[in-house]
């Protein structure tokens, strides 16, 4: 086939609104039609002797070499899509219909724009999964997570940060930032002042490398790397509450227009599940935290207790309890006054986790009575070890009215499954083994019955 054969025919092509590429064996372009400078932005001329993977967006080229390779073997590809980076370096997405010619060994194919319908498509995606990590998000920060898995479905989000702003008290903090690279970790020290500025005008900014769009110290610092930058303000009724951050990787593509448009039409669902599950964890911590020690209540440890349960049961492996409470507290209150009780209870709580795992649980019971929970303990040795740990941290003086206090623990020890198979089992026999332990003199610790019954065990340090 000849290009004067490839003239005549365009005479009648030109007006389609897809493209009508021809492909030799090596992948270079032979025809394009007139409709091909709707779609990727080059003229005709232009085109022709370009390596096809060239314009392809990386992310796309192996898996359109793939596709090329079966259409060479003479599969014929009808709905096959990617996405090329257009002459403006935005992207565009192709529905392809393709074919190879054996007696002229190349392909001809078919393109046709869908980038309309792949973006609303994608649009409506996202705005789908940020609603749904409010609810499947355990915490803030595994929605932070969340959100950088939905924006890396839609561009280039390796390095991701997301800053927030209190208003209340004028801080900027960065809850959640991911890098990948070195390089691109010099350029963290920006992140700061680039937040700054797009959450104090409430603008989106795109900056790219030598572009003037943004002043110094950002400008003069990155404007001769390769490295752009996307930012978008997380806006609600009541304003600005952060931003969105994105630097693209060294050797990528740089952040369109068309990136930014589509941030910003997710940023509101984003900004709204950032509120929605904050409030979800204060009302979290308001009903499942001791205010004083910020320590979990009874109700949170029962939880964590029936888990601790069912992973023993499922696991065959060990638990322990220990429930302690502080002698001559009430000594403490009735001397010095609520205040200086307050103190010692929220001095005690940081003591006793600094005793244990981040594992392990430490939970207030109300007023001076604490329980811990020691999982996957695999002995009454080991269990005594944090016993004695918790004995001598609580034995160090307590600093509080400008004079050093000593206030004592007792302490009762249960363990699972030899103390007991359930809850009211275990606690109760926890508790018992401490009002032995004060009984007794307090300052000291006590292990439960075996079995609940039979000989009881007792360990002493003062």
């Amino acid at each position: 086939m000849q290009n004067d054969g490839y003239t005549s025919l365009g005479r009648f092509i030109d007006l389609l609104l897809d493209a009508i590429c021809v492909v030799d064996k090596s992948g270079r372009f032979e025809f394009v039609s007139a409709g091909a400078e709707r779609i990727f932005g080059y003229t005709s001329d232009e085109m022709i002797g370009m390596q096809v993977l060239d314009l392809v967006l990386p992310e796309d080229r192996e898996r359109t070499l793939a596709a090329a390779e079966e259409i060479m073997a003479g599969r014929y590809q009808l709905d096959f899509e990617n996405r090329y980076v257009r002459k403006d370096g935005s992207i565009v997405d192709i529905l392809w219909s393709a074919r190879w010619s054996e007696e002229y060994q190349q392909r001809v194919a078919v393109a046709r724009d869908i980038t309309k319908h792949k973006l609303a498509e994608r649009r409506q995606a996202a705005l789908y999964e940020i609603s749904e990590a409010v609810h499947v998000a355990e915490d803030l920060l595994s929605l932070y997570s969340h959100i950088h898995q939905i924006i890396a479905k839609l561009l280039p989000a390796e390095n991701f940060s997301i800053a927030l702003y209190d208003q209340d008290v004028n801080q900027l903090d960065f809850p959640y930032s991911v890098s990948v690279t070195d390089k691109t970790s010099a350029h963290i020290g920006n992140i700061n002042y680039f937040a700054e500025q797009i959450i104090q005008t409430g603008e989106s900014l795109l900056f790219c490398p030598m572009s003037n769009t943004l002043s110094s110290p950002l400008n003069s610092t990155v404007k001769d790397s390769h490295i752009s930058w996307l930012g978008v303000p997380l806006k609600l009724h009541k304003g600005v509450i952060g931003a969105l951050i994105m630097l693209s990787t060294p050797g990528s593509r740089t952040y369109t227009s068309q990136d930014c448009e589509l941030v910003e039409f997710v940023s509101s669902q984003i900004a709204f599940a950032i509120e929605r599950r904050q409030m979800l964890a204060r009302l979290e911590q308001i009903a499942l935290y001791d205010q004083l020690t910020h320590l979990p209540n009874r109700e949170l440890f029962y939880d964590r207790f029936q888990k601790a349960l069912s992973r023993s049961h499922r696991e065959s492996s060990y638990f322990s309890l220990l429930y302690l409470d502080l002698d001559k507290f009430k000594w403490v209150n009735d001397t010095y006054g609520h205040g200086v009780g307050d103190l010692l209870l929220q001095i005690t709580a940081q003591r006793l986790l600094g005793c244990v795992r981040a594992s392990d649980t430490v939970a207030r019971f109300g007023g001076d009575e604490f329980v811990i929970l020691l999982e996957r303990v695999d002995s009454a040795h080991n269990t005594l070890l944090v016993a004695h740990k918790v004995l001598e941290a609580l034995n160090q003086p307590f600093e509080l009215t400008e004079q050093q206090l000593y206030v004592f623990p007792s302490i009762g020890v249960a363990l699972y499954p030899e103390h007991g198979k359930d809850e009211q089992q275990l606690l109760s026999c926890a508790d018992a083994a401490m009002y032995k332990a004060k009984k007794n003199g307090g300052n000291r610790i006590e292990l439960g019955y075996h079995g609940l019954r039979g000989k009881h065990v007792e360990v002493f340090t003062s």
